[in-house]
């Protein structure tokens, strides 16, 4: 018996619940991994916004259900569950209380991202005893309930929407994401820079991107705003490798756009891949200048990564399927990868140790991105 991840979100949970509570969906991409579902397995029912536990079901099998369930999405891969354990987002179960018991909550450092444990849907539990525990913690708040409210803004949260939008001469429907505004009070705000020295962060990812381009053999562009800046002794601006001026071939309004863009891989004349590094702040602003310089350059071709806390993944997955990012000729979703702080820094770690770094093409690190991509769409080619 395995312990699987299951994202809700408040409304999709109340529809599951009115439906009978006999039957969870996932996406169309998700088939895979639906497969591998075996009757006893045990779904864990996550609200995200809310960020609380709120259900066990248990499978038994491949559901024949088409019934219209779900009023955004059809959510065709279906089994038939029964329900374990029911509870209201109130009496849920607070991802704090896991904190330190759990692989995906080890350490204090986890917190928002988890590990990347919630990504996706359906996803295997690493160890069998966080979901028992998991299990166990629910039936105690069925017995003896403790209700604390939750942010009606957030249980009645609707991250994406449908919108047409013509191609060639049909016209088709797409997801697109209207964001709310940053989460963060300014309190809040105030608060986390001060516990985390995140502009000290930013430059040691841009550090990190600059020493892998270099030992791959890439000429480098750092944002010119951020030249003076050091880590560990390095001034960024003095790396080896590190040009002063960007390719000629561009027009003034170009390089204006490209001149701020935190890292850029170089070959002669060519820009191999893009990289916007984005901590607390607003990650709008980043892919905004991504999609300026493809809409200067639309015949260029670029790999465009947005670099970020993991905790931070459902912002830009928000913030990219914007109307003027989704509605593009080409989507910036099918073009811009979203990469974790914490898979970038492990990856490099691994390719240091190896000493892989000089025999790798800049395509791999299109394997270590993720893109939000319409069910039935490619990722970007890999050559």
């Amino acid at each position: 018996m395995d312990y699987w991840l299951d994202l809700f979100t408040g409304t999709t949970w109340d529809e599951f619940l009115r439906a009978g509570g006999k039957v969870s969906g996932f996406r169309k991409r998700m088939a895979k991994a639906v497969d591998r579902l075996k009757p006893d397995d045990v779904l864990l029912c996550y609200l995200t916004g809310v960020k609380r536990w709120v259900g066990a079901l248990r499978v038994h099998g491949r559901s024949k259900d088409q019934r219209e369930i779900w009023s955004f999405d059809p959510f065709p891969e279906r089994v038939d569950v029964s329900p374990m354990v029911i509870l209201t987002p109130e009496n849920g179960v607070q991802m704090s209380e896991l904190e330190g018991k759990v692989d995906f909550f080890a350490r204090p450092e986890h917190r928002g991202g988890f590990k990347g444990f919630l990504r996706m849907s359906p996803n295997r539990f690493k160890r069998s005893a966080d979901g028992k525990l998991l299990v166990d913690l629910l039936r105690q708040a069925a017995k003896q309930p403790v209700s604390r409210p939750v942010d009606p803004k957030q249980l009645a949260r609707k991250p994406f929407y449908k919108a047409e939008r013509k191609r060639g001469k049909k016209t088709v429907t797409t997801i697109v994401s209207v964001p709310e505004s940053e989460e963060l009070s300014p309190k809040n705000r105030a608060q986390l820079l001060k516990s985390e020295p995140t502009t000290t962060r930013h430059i040691e990812i841009q550090y990190l991107l600059l020493d892998l381009g270099r030992s791959m053999g890439f000429e480098l562009w750092v944002a010119r705003n951020d030249r003076q800046r050091s880590w560990n002794g390095n001034t960024l601006g003095k790396i080896e490798g590190v040009v002063s001026e960007l390719p000629t071939q561009f027009n003034e309004a170009t390089h204006k756009t490209i001149e701020l863009i935190d890292v850029l891989w170089l070959k002669g004349n060519s820009i191999i891949a893009a990289f916007e590094v984005e901590c607390t702040t607003s990650v709008y602003s980043g892919l905004l200048r991504m999609s300026d310089l493809l809409a200067l350059q639309p015949n260029i071709s670029i790999d465009l990564y947005l670099v970020a806390p993991d905790e931070r993944r459902d912002k830009v997955e928000s913030e990219l399927l914007r109307p003027t990012f989704k509605l593009r000729e080409t989507p910036l979703n099918y073009i811009c990868g979203f990469i974790g702080f914490d898979i970038l820094t492990e990856k490099i770690s691994a390719i240091r140790k190896l000493g892989l770094a000089s025999s790798l093409k800049p395509n791999f690190i299109r394997t270590v991105a993720q893109y939000f991509l319409d069910e039935g769409a490619y990722p970007p080619r890999s050559e």
